[in-house]
């Protein structure tokens, strides 16, 4: 896979989730990657293959953070139940994307941007300008 800059690759990966193309979130994802949420964190593409099957999620991007191999991403999240698809939920969430090498290595969600800004040391001055992604 031919390296990427990070905001592509992030946009990339929530392309995927959305669409629910596994195949396409494993190739962007390194194969350790990390993923964090409210009820913990696990590593390798089996998690992320079992998170997309379960999440019921789709994320429209509102706000773009960006520095070095870091992207924080403010957005709508939407959560589904699986077997009906009616929504279930909806809230504003930041997510977290460290990429490595063209691939995403950690993807972490926040509640709130200012708890992404923490973790990251990311700030307002770090705002990119965003394309449609959804």
């Amino acid at each position: 896979m031919q390296a990427q800059d990070p905001l592509t690759v992030a946009n990339g990966w929530v392309v995927a989730a959305n669409t629910q193309d596994a195949g396409r979130l494993v190739e962007l994802s390194d194969p350790n990657i990390e993923i964090v949420g409210p009820r913990g964190s696990g590593f390798g593409h089996q998690l992320l293959r079992d998170w997309l099957a379960r999440a019921g999620l789709e994320l429209e991007t509102l706000r773009t953070f960006a520095r070095g191999d870091t992207v924080v991403l403010e957005q709508r999240g939407v959560w589904r139940s699986p077997e009906a698809g009616t929504v279930i939920g909806e809230t504003i969430v930041a997510s977290l994307f460290q990429v490595k090498d063209g691939r995403v290595a950690k993807f972490a969600r926040y509640d709130s941007l200012e708890e992404a800004f923490a973790a990251t040391g990311l700030s307002l001055s770090d705002e990119h300008e965003q394309a449609d992604n959804r």
